[in-house]
């Protein structure tokens, strides 16, 4: 799976009534499920600065640009975060077959564990059957 192709399961999954468009209120819920907190204001403020065509809203090629655009220190923050929500309480910090299957599932991906260790192992570096932060960065470059 290509950038793209990442970039648009995660854009779909925050587009809540699925219109192709990421809405100020849209965007606090995602930020309220990654544990985050942000106010009306600072969401509206937050599109208004990302919205390329005055719409309101945040369309895909915004979203792009926004993720791609991120400093080196905000791309690494975002990787933590993304990171934290496949890996499970007790999994030592690292994405299990398990922990891949029940996210994947969340996104509306359906996969066998069998299916998810096999992606698994197409990444892990070191042959441990896990995904660490490292192998997960090297993942997503």
């Amino acid at each position: 799976m290509d950038k793209r192709e990442q970039y648009a399961r995660v854009f779909s999954h925050f587009d809540g009534d699925k219109d192709g468009k990421i809405s100020p209120a849209e965007l606090r819920q995602c930020v309220a499920a990654v544990g985050g907190e942000m106010s009306p204001a600072e969401a509206e403020a937050a599109v208004a600065a990302l919205d390329g065509d005055g719409d309101g809203h945040l369309g895909f090629e915004d979203f792009m640009a926004f993720v791609e655009g991120g400093g080196a220190e905000e791309r690494a923050a975002d990787l933590k975060e993304a990171f934290r929500m496949y890996e499970v309480d007790g999994s030592g910090g690292c994405i299990t077959p398990k922990s891949l299957k029940r996210m994947l599932s969340r996104l509306g991906e359906s996969r066998s564990l069998d299916e998810c260790k096999a992606m698994i192992a197409r990444f892990d570096l070191n042959g441990d059957g896990v995904i660490n932060f490292d192998e997960f960065r090297v993942m997503m470059s």
